[in-house]
Parts: structure tokens; C-alpha cells; sequence
């Protein structure tokens, strides 16, 4: 199957979707509020040029945008970047705000080197309705967390949150059996009673 058709009709998509959705104060039913810090909208804004520099299309720009909030605000519409070389600090980062970057691959293989040959290893996802391309997927990628059809692969809280390779911090993961351990003190303990009727001490070692 062409590449080429797939992405662009997947771009179009997300891009249609991106134009409804409301940008202000989440307290008057925003899908998306600002950034926690005017440093941290100007970092993750950033990447735009960066994006642009490197020879990505940027297909939607959230820069100055109008929003339903204080002016003051420190506001970044979702932003969609397509055609990211993998070269590009665009991809090499972690951006931590609402920019989406398209990387292209022309085979499950390419798509699957693509993720183990990264630095991260949080959370990925495949949307397929071939079982054994997701079970296959599943067992290959280098990931933490994984989701099949399930855009945000974020476990309930009984299970393990957290990525693997530079996507982990510490030896632990936060949630989970793992949490539990984490905070359990444990004591191992063995025991050996002898019948009370024995009498003097046996102290259980080996006699030949």
C-alpha cells in the first residue's frame, strides 16, 4: 500500500478536527487552556521555526490564535507539523506541548525501527485490524506502554505507568505492582520449631 495517500489523508484529518476545537479558560468549556509558563509556550513555540528551518510542513500554526480567555494567557493553539525529518530537533525532542509531528515510513518495518531506534520509549499505538500485525507490533517495539486501536495508552492505575530507555527516571515505575513495591518495607523471615518434648538445642546443621 502507497505510503503517500494514507499520511495525506490522515494529515487532512487531523487538520479538519484541529479547526474545531476551542482554545480559552477551562472553566467556560475549553477543549485546550494555555501553557503552565510564558518561557515554556515560548520554547514549545520554538519548534515551529524550527520545524520550518528543517524542511517540515507546518500544516496548522497555533501561534496567534484567538482564544476565549485573558489576554495575558500564555496560549499556543494545536499545532500540526507534517513531514518531520527524523534529524530535526522537532523529533529528537520531547516538546511537552500541543504540537503534533507527522514522521512518514513506507512499511511496518520502517515504522517499527523508527520507535526502537528513538531515545524514548513511553507510550506508543497501532490501529490496525489485522491481529497479527497488533500482536506482532506488541512484541517488537521497545515501548513501556503500548495501545492497540487506543490513541493514549495510559493503563488503569493497578498497572505500570511509565516508558522505557531515557523515558524512564529512577529504577522504579510510579504505579502499579512496582508502586507497591516500591513503598513496601519487607521482611523475610524462616522458621524451624522443634516439638517442645526435644529438649537442649538443636541448632539444624548437617550431622554427616
Amino acid at each position: 500500500v502507497a505510503v503517500e495517500p494514507i499520511a495525506d489523508e490522515l494529515v487532512a484529518k487531523i487538520k479538519e478536527r484541529m479547526a474545531t476545537l476551542k482554545i480559552g479558560d477551562g472553566r467556560r468549556g475549553c477543549d485546550m487552556g494555555p501553557l503552565v509558563t510564558e518561557v515554556h509556550r515560548d520554547k514549545v513555540a520554538s519548534y515551529i521555526d524550527v520545524a520550518t528551518a528543517d524542511g517540515a510542513d507546518v500544516v496548522v500554526d497555533g501561534r496567534g490564535i484567538e482564544v476565549d480567555g485573558e489576554a495575558g494567557g500564555f496560549w499556543l493553539g494545536p499545532t500540526l507539523i507534517d513531514k518531520v525529518p527524523t534529524t530535526s530537533k522537532v523529533y529528537l525532542d520531547e516538546i511537552f506541548g500541543p504540537v503534533l509531528s507527522v514522521v512518514r515510513v513506507h512499511s511496518y518495518d520502517d515504522g517499527v525501527d523508527l520507535i526502537n531506534n528513538g531515545a524514548y520509549g513511553n507510550g506508543t499505538a497501532i490501529f490496525t485490524n489485522d491481529g497479527g500485525a497488533a500482536r506482532r507490533f506488541q512484541n517488537e517495539v521497545e515501548v513501556g506502554m503500548i495501545g492497540i486501536n487506543v490513541p493514549i495508552p495510559v493503563p488503569v492505575a493497578y498497572h505500570s505507568f511509565g516508558g522505557v530507555k531515557d523515558s524512564i527516571f529512577g529504577d522504579s515505575k510510579a504505579y502499579g505492582l512496582a508502586g507497591f513495591r516500591f513503598f513496601t518495607q519487607e521482611k523475610a523471615i524462616t522458621s524451624r520449631w522443634l516439638d517442645p518434648s526435644h529438649g537442649g538445642i538443636n541448632l539444624g546443621f548437617p550431622q554427616n
